[in-house]
């Protein structure tokens, strides 16, 4: 009978986001940048090194790694220099070049002129923008961590002074002064959804959002990053849901989550462990945790009948406040990003 009841809330839902949101949410409907980065056809024209590039679409991140060991530093930075858009979001390719890159790219942008005189390990322009940000060093910390987050977030909005421990650089900032010896990734290198419409409401972002996570990730392990830890925001818990089965990391950790697509934990089909935050003053516990004709994203992580292992909340306040100094959330976290909590 409960289930009934929520299939039915759901079935209410649905006709609710169909019929009054339905000129605003097909207006507002974002299509997802997917496929290798700008400029690749100049790249795979490149014949400067008398031998054809690697393929950005085709080559997997451990060969973009191998394929950059067989250069000398002055040819890494010549195609850096002539190729920046491809070589700043090239995983596997090696960070510090990354990010020279990405320095060069952002140089010649003025739209996102904030993101210069970072350690940005990706920067793509297209659609609204997407950016991925390094705090600590990520080739040397024993220990990784990568924030995903979720609506409302490109690289315009991916620092936000209003939204301190909302956004992916503040909760980078947070989960890094936090975790001390953890290098921690903002990881806004996805497209999501635009306010709260059917792309929150489906899992058509979240899929081509997975596949550019689990290449990230990837992209660590090519350049022999530790494996990380990742944290997954709201709808950025979607993301990392459809994610889970590719994703090599050795905890999942998910808060404010509207679902994960997933009926329990062995369902994710992860090693991982996983982990679920969520505080009772959080606006996304009134969404209905069903799936019904593609809406909705399931079970609720922080269920007990979930399976995932809960983290305290104590002091968290919001959608948006897992991340703030004093919280047993982000303590929790900083011990998970360590390794500290088995």
């Amino acid at each position: 009978m409960r289930r009934w009841k929520r299939t039915l809330t759901a079935a209410a839902l649905a006709a609710a986001l169909v019929t009054g949101t339905a000129g605003w949410a097909a207006g507002s409907g974002q299509l997802p940048v997917t496929g290798p980065p700008p400029g690749s056809g100049a790249w795979r024209a490149d014949t400067s090194l008398g031998r054809a590039l690697p393929d950005p679409a085709r080559t997997a991140p451990d060969g973009i790694a191998a394929f950059f060991r067989t250069l000398t530093e002055s040819q890494q930075r010549d195609l850096a220099h002539r190729h920046p858009s491809v070589v700043g979001n090239l995983d596997g390719a090696p960070v510090a070049l990354r990010y020279e890159a990405n320095a060069t790219a952002l140089r010649r942008d003025a739209r996102f002129a904030h993101l210069a005189g970072r350690q940005v390990l990706a920067f793509d322009p297209r659609g609204r923008g997407q950016v991925a940000e390094v705090y600590g060093d990520l080739t040397r910390s024993r220990h990784v961590a990568v924030v995903v987050p979720g609506a409302d977030i490109d690289a315009g909005t991916y620092d936000r002074a209003t939204d301190p421990y909302g956004t992916p650089a503040g909760m980078g900032r947070e989960l890094r002064a936090a975790a001390g010896d953890t290098a921690v990734i903002a990881w806004a290198g996805y497209t999501t959804p635009v306010g709260v419409g059917l792309d929150a409401a489906t899992g058509g972002l979240a899929e081509a959002g997975a596949a550019r996570l689990v290449r990230l990730t990837e992209g660590l392990a090519a350049v022999g990053a530790a494996r990380p830890s990742v944290f997954c925001h709201s709808y950025g818990s979607v993301v990392c849901g459809l994610a889970a089965p590719r994703l090599e990391v050795g905890d999942l950790v998910v808060l404010g989550s509207p679902g994960m697509r997933a009926d329990n934990v062995a369902d994710l089909g992860t090693t991982a462990r996983v982990w679920a935050a969520k505080d009772p003053s959080d606006w996304i516990s009134k969404v209905p945790n069903v799936e019904l004709l593609g809406l909705g994203h399931g079970t609720d992580p922080a269920a007990p009948e979930f399976g995932a292992r809960p983290v305290p909340v104590a002091g968290a306040r919001g959608h948006t406040g897992y991340f703030a100094p004093g919280t047993d959330s982000l303590r929790t976290f900083a011990a998970i990003a360590r390794g500290e909590v088995r």
